[in-house]
């Protein structure tokens, strides 16, 4: 049996990832990783403290060894910084993806076999799979509205080599359902929503602390001047709510089309399948990193442009070792540089029928005007 350090979030997928493997034989132990003080935004409102709390709590309900590992200051450099350089550069970045590879599954995971673990555990529903050469593959959680290997996209193999995914073979329901029958105190806790050291602070009341607003154009699909903005980092691709610039026509609604930085100018048109700019034919990923093996010839494979988004079919045409030519067989709508797309193929396990290859972010986006088509896989 292995020694395992089961990050504990204070929610209850967590704490019944370390109930299993306890379940199991395992020898186990638990953490909570402290990545941001309040003290710092006072106007965030990261629930850290009642997370503490909560898992302290499940972690005396099960007499598992419990500590706190603080890297505060490492989540900053990591994850806080590539938040706000990102919207400074008018990308929108995925934090969640970036947290899990350099901190749950970088420093922490470093952290924790420093210290004579032989793996950690998380809460994530997915599913790894190990093959007959000792190599590892990770594929959708059985339930498929928690399905979280999207967010996993940019690991690679030697970090999901010393990971566990106790819960990714169970439903939420499930989870709720093991979590009240051992009478674990969070067992009705809600599920955390956006970016844990936000809480309910919208985001760009905390990108105001960091990033000056410039004042520019509105300009729509026309090219008529029809508002201002207060400053492009508020925005990103396929926006509608906050624009500030009322359509005038009834049962439309303008859409953000583009970030003209050259031109501090915020480009809407109606969301309709022909508006200028927001779907997009092919895109160009960079970034690339795969959870086993490295694509280095054209392939047909599925892909997940957004977390909520269906699978959709894709050419994956190699560009170098870093990038690759992605070509939608449908147009996608509103991708926007920075974001996380995850590659999937088609591949049968335990229910499940889609292996996570690996992901990269959009760079360069080539727009379309031909209208899209349903296309879900």
């Amino acid at each position: 049996m292995a020694k395992i350090l089961v990050a504990l979030s204070g929610g209850v997928d967590s704490s019944v990832a370390a109930l299993r493997l306890l379940e199991a034989g395992h020898s186990v132990s638990t953490a909570y990783i402290r990545t941001w003080l309040n003290e710092e935004m006072p106007l965030a409102d990261c629930p850290a403290q009642q997370d503490i709390e909560d898992s302290r709590a499940v972690a005396k309900q099960l007499k598992l060894d419990y500590e706190i590992v603080n890297l505060v200051n490492e989540y900053r450099e990591k994850v806080v910084h590539y938040l706000i350089e990102g919207y400074r550069k008018g990308q929108t970045p995925n934090p969640d993806t970036m947290c899990n590879r350099e901190m749950k599954f970088g420093i922490f995971q470093d952290y924790a076999l420093r210290n004579g673990f032989d793996a950690i555990a998380t809460g994530h529903y997915v599913q790894k799979l190990k093959n007959p050469d000792g190599s590892y593959d990770l594929y959708e959680g059985i339930d498929s509205n928690k399905d979280q290997s999207y967010f996993l996209a940019l690991l690679n193999q030697k970090q999901i080599d010393r990971a566990e995914f106790p819960i990714g073979h169970l439903t939420k329901s499930e989870v709720r359902t093991l979590a009240k029958k051992h009478k674990l105190p969070n067992a009705e806790k809600k599920d955390s929503q956006g970016i844990c050291f936000l809480g309910n602070m919208n985001i760009n009341r905390f990108l105001e602390h960091y990033i000056e607003d410039q004042p520019g154009p509105i300009i729509n699909h026309l090219g008529r001047v029809v508002g201002e903005h207060r400053g492009l980092h508020r925005y990103t691709i396929g926006q509608r709510r906050g624009i500030g610039v009322p359509s005038n026509t009834d049962h439309q609604a303008y859409v953000v089309t583009q970030l003209d930085f050259p031109n501090n100018a915020l480009h809407v048109a109606f969301d309709q399948a022909e508006a200028p700019l927001l779907y997009a034919s092919e895109v160009i990923l960079e970034g690339l990193h795969y959870t086993h093996c490295s694509l280095s010839k054209k392939t047909e494979l599925l892909t997940k442009p957004r977390y909520r988004d269906s699978l959709q079919k894709a050419q994956f045409i190699p560009i170098d070792e870093q990038r690759a030519r992605i070509c939608f067989e449908n147009p996608q709508r509103a991708l926007a540089r920075g974001q996380i797309l995850a590659l999937y193929q088609s591949d049968t396990y335990n229910g499940q029928s889609h292996r996570l290859l690996g992901g990269g972010h959009y760079t360069e986006i080539t727009p379309t005007i031909s209208a899209p088509t349903q296309n879900h896989v």
